[in-house]
């Protein structure tokens, strides 16, 4: 192959290779769209989650709530059956026992009561606690829905793009040599969507690895195609004179 058709392949490859680059940045950016998505949507449920714990707690406190009531009402009638009778008795003795009975009665009636007072307090907490995390909810549900709607705009954009960039690609692939385009793309599929790199003071632009004076001349003569030693890209020259 010629010196000039040589350096014609390597700048069709170069302007290729910005093509491809932004291919590549463009595909990773919208292979990465469904886990950002899903990221979201995960945040979301686990908020979702955390109001259903706070409604079922309601749940579990006005069912405590019911039950306590109960408790209390059968204390309430075992009081007015124990006073109804209280008046049935003979002795004395009977009389004190009966209102002992009565007051222990009425203490544990009192501690239930209680008790009906603190589940209630919970409950009103627990009915502001939801309120404010549907009201919350509401809001990340809508945050939501627009994050999912940009992306997928985004996405949208990213086709009609690498499209576009598809036509350009195909505008300069056809003057290249079939074994040098080959070469090109295998690695650029190896080496992260980037196969040709400058060489600039005396670094590989791919890897920053020292470039030998010898390899440099090799790059300079245009007779072959030279790789990096050490990252396997094709090296070429920017702007090297004739």
């Amino acid at each position: 192959m010629s010196t000039i058709s040589l350096k014609a392949q390597l700048v069709s490859l170069v302007d290729l290779q910005k093509i491809d680059s932004e291919i590549y940045t463009l595909r990773s950016e919208k292979d990465a769209k469904p886990k950002e998505i899903k990221a979201l949507e995960d945040a979301f449920e686990e908020k979702r989650q955390s109001l259903a714990n706070i409604e079922k707690k309601s749940l579990d406190l006005q069912k405590q709530r019911k039950e306590i009531e109960i408790e209390l009402g059968v204390k309430e009638e075992s009081i007015k059956k124990l006073q109804a009778q209280l008046y049935q008795l003979k002795t004395n003795k009977e009389y004190q026992t009966m209102l002992k009975e009565i007051a222990d009665t009425k203490a544990d009636a009192s501690v239930i009561e209680d008790k009906v007072i603190q589940v209630l307090e919970q409950i009103d907490k627990t009915k502001k606690e939801v309120d404010n995390e549907k009201q919350r909810l509401q809001g990340e549900e809508k945050l939501l829905s627009e994050q999912k709607k940009n992306m997928e705009n985004r996405i949208k954009e990213i086709d009609e793009r690498m499209a576009q960039l598809e036509v350009q690609r195909k505008q300069v692939t056809p003057g290249l040599d079939p074994k040098i385009l080959a070469q090109y793309e295998r690695i650029l599929l190896n080496r992260d969507g980037l196969a040709i790199v400058n060489v600039n003071n005396d670094s590989c632009q791919g890897c920053n690895l020292h470039v030998p004076p010898q390899v440099i001349n090799l790059i300079k003569m245009y007779e072959r195609i030279v790789i990096c030693e050490a990252c396997n890209r094709i090296l070429y020259i920017e702007n090297e004179g004739n």
